[in-house]
């Protein structure tokens, strides 16, 4: 059972009336990482022209957080119409190119949705709710002006995390599936990110805040869930700097996962299918 204790971080993440803060900014954006964003943004242009909707930054290059050569390159992509099969083989083809031409960034992850999907009502808790509080303009007219404003609600958590216990079975495929050490550490940097995001969005109604610190989300956590503090901990750092070590992927599968993923189904129920 959860333990009921005062969280060690104050909430923080909302405006004077309550709302999640939209978190980034260009002008945040560290110097290092300004070239790529531009090429991105070009590049983005040339490939779907007036088919974009509109473009988006999000993670650790719009916080200011971006670490040179460490960090990833994150873009959300809005098309006026349905993304197509050969839509997403050139966002991959220019991830790649983007990765081997700029040393700065390890890797382009690239959201690729219509705007209808974006603005849909299934969408307003999860992506809508992501491109309204988490996303940074960067081309196009901003989708937020069509959304709402959100609070740290169970509603919210439900339909952002709520679908972990579906996920595993993929990720278990995908562990097996990885052969090689730089594929097992990107499975690590990837699941240790979303189980703490996971894990903090849990509690995120009971701590009333809102944060995409990984360290920060694991130490909240931690206060609700101290007999899970470690592991959550563990998975932050492992989040930063991962390794390429199978037993923790394992552990994410056997361990930790399912039981967060029966702990959300409890609080907060399922997501709403898809």
């Amino acid at each position: 059972m959860a333990a009921e204790t005062l969280p060690p971080i104050a909430p923080k993440g909302l405006d004077a009336q309550g709302y999640i803060e939209r978190e980034g900014s260009l002008g945040r954006i560290p110097q290092p990482f300004r070239p790529v964003v531009a090429a991105a943004r070009d590049r983005v242009l040339d490939v779907f022209g007036p088919r974009l909707h509109s473009a988006y930054l999000y993670g650790s290059v719009p916080r200011g957080t971006a670490r040179v050569g460490r960090s990833d390159l994150d873009l959300l992509l809005a098309l006026r119409d349905e993304p197509t099969d050969a839509d997403r083989e050139g966002v991959r083809e220019l991830g790649q190119a983007l990765d081997k031409e700029f040393p700065q960034i390890d890797g382009v992850g690239t959201l690729l949705h219509s705007r209808d999907l974006l603005l849909s009502d299934v969408e307003r808790h999860d992506l809508g709710w992501f491109v309204a509080c988490l996303c940074t303009p960067l081309l196009g007219d901003d989708l937020a002006e069509y959304l709402p404003r959100y609070r740290p609600a169970s509603l919210l958590a439900r339909e952002t995390n709520g679908d972990l216990a579906l996920l595993l079975p993929r990720w278990r495929e995908r562990i097996e599936a990885a052969d090689s050490d730089e594929t097992r550490t990107r499975l690590v940097r990837f699941m240790s990110r979303h189980l703490v995001r996971t894990a903090f969005t849990l509690v995120m109604p009971r701590w009333n805040g809102w944060t995409s610190d990984l360290r920060e989300m694991a130490e909240v956590f931690a206060a609700y869930y101290p007999d899970r503090a470690d592991r959550l901990r563990t998975a932050a750092a492992l989040g930063h700097a991962p390794t390429a070590d199978t037993a923790v992927l394992r552990a994410y599968v056997d361990d930790l996962g399912p039981w967060l993923a029966a702990e959300y189904t409890r609080v907060h129920g399922t997501k709403t299918p898809r």
